[in-house]
């Protein structure tokens, strides 16, 4: 009976992931106190990231929430951070938390237009090459007013809209009747070879619009959450901002979309594939089968949510709100004029974000180790301590290593922080400045013309504030650039990127952490480097 019992205990836990990967887990917890005691928390902190990572990259095995939680709470236990601290950056980030639970569930409400958008795109145009830049360059302008998570999950909707039709059609089902997506069993023979295919298609095309949303992203104040943490300490509207980051940004956006087409072109990094001619052919009858059935109905629904969507750029782009309160504002109005108001229809809606949010909040205690532990502080002191051309290119550099393994939202907030510091004292060490911390307040705030306030000093110190000023006004957007462009290089950097591996729509498309990795490669190296040399040299 015992062991019976003690059988069960070891199939419930994790269920039905592997048991290597169940003692691996196991292997984790059972480490972290050994290397807490014997080789100090330091060490033991970067053993914790490496654990994380870890876990999101088995998420095909086992959903990272789980296993990466146990880790989490081990974490707090062994005093590696606390719940206050997990709190606080939890707290920190409510924006992002508000925007993963109101705003993908209104971008579920408006899943019919988006639907209609991209299928009319997939079905009419037959160049791979034309809608993969069609993608890219979609998910760039529009994380340049929306947001790359809000972007993501459109990019999702739409895919798994597509893969759904298709796997059902070829497994001989209805789109009525239940069905798993992930399992091929019921899939003709001859129609397996094409669904090969078409997932490897639907992988090219979520990866080029995943990139498109780091492109875009790093545009504008409100493409990052980062972006608006970095452009409110710094005292940076929308085009100042942009103008600010535009001699990276603009060569970035080229470099990626030039990148695109040569990866398609000579189907490089898994890209090429195409989309098997009878997919096209059901996908279009599927289509316009749809299109028929709607009726006038439908047809102002379809309306209906275009206009709510130009509400949603206009009152992202002018920041008419958190974020996560205009999306709430998206579910009220889709819902009340659309005709939405059965209790279960609301609860659909909120499926696909709830698990990341609460993820997301598992990573908050991760990243609470590393603000604790201050594992970042020998890369901060070594950057600090160079200057000119250099200290931009190693700030670059340091900010998009640390935000492949890391969170680049925590990244940013700790590196414009510090430097935020260090400018303080550069200008107390300026003959003739009284009172540094109010200076730099004046200096960076958002309402004031910084070059009035400049203007009302000394004579004497009017230069070296200016060129003290203008070079962190440099480094900010090396922070900023560093934490944007690297980052798509792992899930673990790109907020968007985690979001789509740990999706419904990854497992059905066979997207791994190890192929989303690969698949990344090719923008990784190309934008880094033009990222670099936009840094340094413009």
């Amino acid at each position: 009976m015992a062991q019976t019992l003690t059988q069960a205990f070891g199939k419930n836990f994790l269920g039905n992931a592997p048991s290597w990967y169940k003692m691996a887990i196991l292997a984790f917890l059972v480490l972290n106190p050994i290397l807490v005691y014997t080789v100090g928390p330091f060490i033991a902190g970067w053993v914790l990231i490496g654990e994380f990572i870890f876990t999101l990259a088995m998420a095909l095995k086992c959903y990272p929430l789980p296993a990466g939680g146990l880790l989490a709470i081990e974490a707090v236990f062994l005093g590696l951070t606390s719940p206050a601290t997990v709190y606080h950056e939890a707290h920190n980030n409510f924006p992002v938390i508000l925007l993963l639970i109101f705003m993908v569930a209104g971008i579920h409400f408006m899943k019919d237009f988006l639907q209609f958008t991209f299928t009319r795109i997939l079905t009419r145009v037959h160049s791979k090459i034309a809608i993969s830049l069609m993608f890219s360059f979609a998910g760039a302008f529009l994380s340049a007013f929306l947001d790359a998570l809000t972007v993501t999950a459109v990019i999702i909707a739409v895919a798994y809209g597509f893969y759904n039709v298709y796997h059902r059609f070829a497994s001989g089902k209805t789109m009525k009747c239940t069905h798993d997506l992930c399992i091929d069993e019921g899939v003709k023979d001859k129609d397996r070879s094409d669904l090969q295919e078409f997932r490897a298609f639907l992988r090219n095309l979520m990866m080029h619009g995943a990139v498109g949303t780091a492109l875009g992203g790093v545009c504008t104040i409100v493409g990052e959450p980062q972006n608006l943490l970095i452009g409110q300490e710094m005292g940076w509207h929308f085009m100042d901002f942009f103008l600010e980051v535009a001699h990276v940004s603009m060569p970035v956006l080229a470099t990626g979309l030039v990148t695109c087409i040569v990866v398609e072109k000579f189907k490089l990094f898994g890209y090429g594939a195409l989309m098997p001619g009878n997919i096209r052919s059901h996908l279009l009858e599927t289509a316009i089968e749809m299109e028929k059935k709607q009726g006038i109905k439908g047809k102002a629904k379809l309306i209906m949510q275009a206009l709510i969507g130009v509400w949603l750029i206009v009152a992202l782009a002018f920041h008419l709100a958190e974020v996560g309160i205009i999306g709430l504002s998206v579910i009220v109005l889709l819902t009340a004029l659309n005709g939405i108001i059965d209790e279960h229809q609301f609860g659909e809606a909120f499926e696909e974000a709830l698990p990341f949010t609460a993820l997301l909040v598992v990573f908050f205690c991760i990243v609470g180790v590393i603000h604790d532990q201050h594992l970042f502080k020998p890369v901060m002191n070594m950057v600090l301590s160079l200057e000119g051309q250099t200290q931009l290119a190693a700030y670059y550099i340091a900010n998009g290593v640390l935000s492949m393994i890391s969170d680049n939202v925590f990244v940013a907030t700790v590196y414009i922080s510090e430097t935020k510091m260090h400018f303080i004292k550069v200008l107390a060490s300026i003959p003739g400045v009284e009172d540094a911390n109010a200076l730099m307040d004046k200096l960076t705030d958002a309402h004031l013309y910084r070059a009035d306030t400049i203007a009302t000093l000394p004579a004497a110190i009017q230069e070296p504030v200016t060129k003290t000023m203008h070079h962190f006004d440099q480094l900010a957007v090396a922070i900023n650039t560093g934490t944007n462009i690297p980052s798509v290089a792992t899930p673990n950097g790109q907020a968007a990127f985690l979001f789509l591996l740990t999706s419904a729509l990854a497992p059905v498309i066979r997207l791994s952490y190890g192929r989303m990795v690969v698949l990344a490669l090719p923008y990784t190296i190309t934008m880094s480097i033009m990222g670099l040399i936009a840094t340094y040299y413009f």
